[in-house]
């Protein structure tokens, strides 16, 4: 299992916290240390079912520039490349189970999916 983390983000802190107490092996990823490339991003988006636009964090400085931009099929590859040039962007914690499930995991229901 793999969790893509900010260490700031008290969401992450929590779902670190759970799997160490349910004694679960994973691999952390500081994606803002080490930021996705626009192919990663793609993946965990195909297998999120969701579009770059659902997991951009709109409140952050650096999304603003993002408000003009379209939300359709046409630009659909700025919006990745904007979340791997400032990872600032990608919403946390998202986490991919070795099933290759794969969830942003910011509230206990979609968490408790990966916990035994």
């Amino acid at each position: 299992m793999e969790i893509w983390i900010n260490p700031a983000c008290s969401k992450c802190r929590a779902a670190t916290t759970a799997f160490d107490e349910a004694g679960i092996d994973y691999t952390v990823r500081r994606y803002l240390d080490d930021p996705p490339t626009a192919e990663e991003l793609t993946a965990v988006l195909t297998r999120l079912n969701l579009e770059p636009w659902d997991i951009v964090r709109h409140n952050e400085s650096a999304a603003k520039p993002l408000k003009a931009l379209p939300r359709d099929a046409d630009h659909r590859s700025e919006w990745i490349e904007a979340m791997a040039t400032n990872p600032i962007l990608i919403q946390r914690p998202i986490i991919t189970a070795d099933d290759r499930t794969t969830a942003v995991a910011r509230d206990p229901e979609t968490l408790r999916k990966f916990l035994p």
